[in-house]
């Protein structure tokens, strides 16, 4: 019967661990109500950053398509050359560490801190000034390498690649396969980088302000950081906490289990 006593005293800990108030948590859009006011959506028009990879296509009312094939980069296909070998499409123009591109043919261009239709602009001057090179240009530039970075309580952290320019961030943790379980929806961190800064932001998907904040809309290379709650911080206390009351009930047990065995 002593035997039995000391093993209930030692199971008391497991049922007071284990009795603990479940706490609601925040969920997307949590106030957002029903309104019939309409608010403006304003997108806005993405900065250049360094590293940035563009793709820039430039036309002309020119007749000959020879003309304008000169101001474009080479490209290649599965029956056609180049100089590039084996290359497959046209690559772009990279951003260097001092924010210019290298136009084959238009030379250094700066390119950071502007829109693409700043530098759709830029290229045009060149092309018209003080030489008319081309008729009536028209220059189209894309992105090449739009992706944002995911960390934290997501379903699958990494790199996110999307094809077009448009990215909220709820459609980015979305594609992430959304917040766990003991993620913070009224917490997620975003640090930008713009023209040569780091900024740091945080948003908050449970509040109705969310499609007014500055990081809603995100911008290329963004680092998105879900934090995760106090109740997982609790939970993984708690967890430790029960590992160590579990490994020393297993020696209580088996130290009072040798003592009615061997001591009568």
């Amino acid at each position: 019967m002593k035997f039995l006593r000391l093993l209930f005293l030692l199971a008391l800990p497991f049922y007071f661990f284990s009795c603990k108030s479940i706490q609601r948590l925040p969920y997307y859009l949590d106030d957002v109500t029903d309104s019939t006011k309409f608010n403006d959506v304003k997108i806005p028009e993405l900065k250049i950053q360094k590293n940035d990879q563009l793709s820039i296509q430039i036309f002309s009312t020119s007749t000959k398509p020879e003309t304008d094939a000169l101001y474009n980069q080479p490209t290649t296909g599965a029956g056609g050359s180049s100089g590039g070998g084996a290359q497959a499409a046209t690559q772009g123009y990279f951003v260097d560490l001092n924010g210019n591109i290298q136009h084959h043919r238009l030379g250094l261009i700066h390119a950071e801190g502007l829109t693409k239709y700043q530098l759709a602009d830029e290229i045009k001057k060149r092309l018209m000034v003080p030489v008319e090179l081309l008729k009536d240009p028209t220059v189209i530039i894309n992105f090449l390498n739009f992706k944002v970075t995911l960390l934290g309580q997501v379903g699958s952290p990494g790199v996110l690649t999307v094809p077009g320019e448009k990215l909220t961030i709820i459609d980015a943790i979305g594609l992430a396969g959304g917040i766990t379980d003991y993620g913070t929806k009224d917490y997620v961190r975003v640090v930008r980088e713009s023209n040569g800064k780091r900024e740091t932001g945080v948003v908050s998907l449970s509040s109705k302000d969310v499609f007014d904040s500055p990081y809603y809309y995100l911008a290329q290379n963004d680092l998105l950081f879900v934090g995760e709650t106090k109740q997982k911080i609790n939970d993984s206390e708690q967890q430790r906490i029960t590992q160590k009351v579990a490994f020393a009930f297993t020696i209580v047990t088996v130290v009072a289990t040798l003592a009615n065995i061997f001591i009568k």
